[in-house]
C-alpha cells in the first residue's frame, strides 16, 4: 500500500526495534509509532506475528493487526537462527536503533544472545523495554503469563463482576494495554534520563501483573490498616455512592455518577427526593456509603419509570454525570466521537474502507497520526536490511533462500 512521507512529529527520529508479538510489546511500540517513531517490527519470516490471524480476518489478515501494527515496518527475520540473531545485533551495534521492545518469556532472548546485557555491551546508549507476565526476576519470572492470568493474579479479576457470581473478564485485553502504556512511559523516561545524564541507556522491566496491581488504588493500604478486603460490587463501586448502572423503562440502561457532594444534592432534587437531598447524614460520601441501599433504591425507582432518553435529559439539565452504555454500533454513529475525530477513516490495499480509533492522546502542536495501516508480512525486509546494514542483493537472496529472512512479496 502507498505510504506518504511522514510529517514532522514529536518522536520523529526515534527508531524502535520491536521483537515482541501479540499485544503488550506491540502496543507499546504502536504508542510510540503514532507520534512519529520509526518502528521496525521483527516477525517470523513464514508465519509472522500470531496476531495476524486473531479475531476477524479480512482477505486472510486480522483487522486488529492492521490497527495495532499501523505505522510500523515489517521485517521478517528468524530469530531462532544464528544469522537472524546476528542481523539484530548489527542493527543495535551500528547504532541504527535507539530502543528495543520485547515481550518474550524471560530467558528467551538471553538464549539467543539478544538479552539486555549483550545488546547494551554493543550499544551503551540502548534503551530496552522488557515486558513479561511476572517480570525478569522473582520466583514466577520464568512462568508463561498472559494478560488474563495476570489480571487474576494481581487482583483485578477478583474485583470484577457481581458479588454472588464468579469473577468475570473484560472483552478487551486490559492487562496487555496497561503494560504496553507503562512500557512506553518507561521508554520515554529512560531516553530523557539518558540524554540529560551520562548518555547511557537502561533496561525497563515491565510485568503485566505489576502494571495491573499498580492500578488498584487504595486496595492494599485498606487491607493493611483495616484488614478490609475489597469485594466485587457489580455495577456499583464499593466506598463511593452514588455511582452505578440503572435500568430504564424502555429496557436500556444508563450510568449515573453523582460522587461529589453538590452533585448528590442536585441528583436527589432532580428525582424528586428533597428528603434525601436535605438529610444531614447524606451530605458527605462516608455518610452516603452507610445508606447506599436507600439511595440506590430511590434512583432505581426514578429511572425504572422513565425512558433512558428522559432520564438522560433530566440528568443533563441538573448537570449530573450521566451516560449510556454504548455498543460499537452506537459509538460508530455517536456525534461526539465523530466531532472529536476519533473514528478515523482508513483504506485497505484493495480499496475497502473502514474506520479505526484515532491516535491518542491529543497533542496541540505535534498530534499523532496514522501514516499507514499494518503492513503485509516482510514487506520492508529488503529495504530495511539493505538500507541500514548495506546488504547487497546477492546476500539478501541467499538469506531468503536459506529461510533466514522473508521472501519478497509474490515469490
Amino acid at each position: 500500500m502507498d505510504r506518504p512521507e511522514p510529517t514532522p512529529q514529536a518522536l520523529a527520529g526515534l527508531v524502535v526495534l520491536e521483537l515482541g508479538q501479540l499485544i503488550a510489546g506491540p502496543f507499546a511500540a504502536a504508542s510510540l509509532a503514532g507520534f512519529g517513531a520509526e518502528v521496525i517490527k521483527i516477525e517470523d519470516p513464514v508465519a509472522g506475528d500470531p496476531l495476524r490471524k486473531w479475531r476477524k480476518l479480512y482477505d486472510g489478515t486480522s483487522l486488529w493487526w492492521r490497527v495495532l501494527a499501523r505505522n510500523k515496518r515489517s521485517v521478517g527475520v528468524d530469530l531462532r537462527r544464528e544469522e537472524g540473531q546476528a542481523l539484530v545485533r548489527r542493527l543495535v551495534a551500528e547504532g541504527h536503533v535507539d530502543v528495543v521492545v520485547e515481550n518474550f518469556r524471560p530467558g528467551r532472548l538471553e538464549a539467543w544472545g539478544l538479552g539486555y546485557e549483550a545488546l547494551s555491551a554493543l550499544n551503551p546508549r540502548l534503551v530496552m523495554a522488557r515486558i513479561s507476565g511476572y517480570g525478569q526476576t522473582g520466583p514466577k519470572a520464568k512462568e508463561p503469563g498472559f494478560a488474563n492470568i495476570a489480571e487474576a493474579f494481581a487482583g483485578l479479576r477478583y474485583l470484577t463482576g457481581d458479588p454472588d457470581r464468579p469473577p468475570v473478564r473484560s472483552q478487551v485485553s486490559l492487562g496487555d494495554s496497561i503494560a504496553g502504556l507503562q512500557a512506553a512511559l518507561g521508554i520515554l523516561t529512560a531516553i530523557y534520563a539518558r540524554d540529560r545524564g551520562d548518555g547511557r541507556g537502561q533496561c525497563i522491566d515491565v510485568a503485566l501483573s505489576e502494571s495491573i496491581f499498580s492500578m488498584l488504588e487504595s486496595v492494599l493500604p485498606e487491607y493493611d490498616v483495616f484488614g478490609h478486603v475489597r469485594e466485587r460490587a457489580g455495577a456499583g463501586l464499593e466506598g463511593v455512592v452514588p455511582t452505578s448502572t440503572y435500568a430504564c423503562a424502555d429496557g436500556t440502561f444508563v450510568v449515573i455518577g453523582a460522587n461529589s457532594d453538590p452533585m448528590f444534592v442536585r441528583l436527589m432534587r432532580a428525582i424528586g427526593r428533597d428528603d434525601l437531598a436535605d438529610d444531614p447524614e447524606l451530605q458527605h460520601n462516608d455518610g452516603r456509603v452507610a445508606q447506599a441501599a436507600r439511595i440506590d433504591a430511590a434512583i432505581k425507582a426514578y429511572t425504572g419509570a422513565r425512558s433512558a432518553e428522559a432520564v438522560t435529559e433530566a440528568m443533563q439539565r441538573a448537570q449530573i454525570a450521566v451516560g449510556p452504555i454504548q455498543s460499537i454500533a452506537d459509538i460508530a454513529d455517536d456525534p461526539h466521537f465523530i466531532a472529536r475525530g476519533m473514528l478515523e477513516p482508513a483504506t485497505l490495499a484493495d480499496g475497502q474502507t473502514m474506520r479505526i480509533p484515532a491516535v491518542v492522546p491529543r497533542l496541540s502542536a505535534t498530534p499523532g497520526q496514522t501514516r499507514w495501516l499494518g503492513p503485509d508480512l516482510g514487506v520492508d525486509t529488503r529495504s530495511v536490511l539493505g538500507g541500514l546494514l548495506g546488504l547487497d542483493d546477492t546476500t539478501l537472496d541467499r538469506l531468503e533462500s536459506d529461510g533466514v529472512i522473508s521472501r519478497r512479496q509474490g515469490d
